[in-house]
């Protein structure tokens, strides 16, 4: 299953908190055939039904079927600029 780092964690609790009236939203995770492809992310209110839902310390973070089994041995991670831009990054598992 994805893992998210302490920096991803963080970053997804940030852009979420910015939706009080969606207690239960998360980043989702859209499809790409391989884990060099390019992800769409988006914000969402819920997981659809077919989701991988992925928590770790409050952030949620949410997997269709593709992500889901390309990212299975994956790490997200997440930068911050200083402008509070945020990137994410999937790299592989140590």
């Amino acid at each position: 299953m994805l893992t998210l780092t302490d920096e991803a964690t963080t970053a997804v609790k940030t852009i979420t908190a910015q939706y009080p009236d969606a207690p239960q939203s998360g980043v989702r995770i859209e499809g790409a055939g391989s884990p060099e492809s390019q992800f769409s992310l988006s914000v969402v209110d819920a997981p659809e039904p077919n989701d991988a839902v992925v928590e770790n310390a409050g952030a949620r973070v949410f997997l269709d079927e593709a992500a889901a089994a390309v990212l299975d041995d994956r790490v997200l991670d997440a930068q911050v600029d200083p402008q509070g831009s945020v990137q994410f990054a999937v790299t592989t598992a140590a």
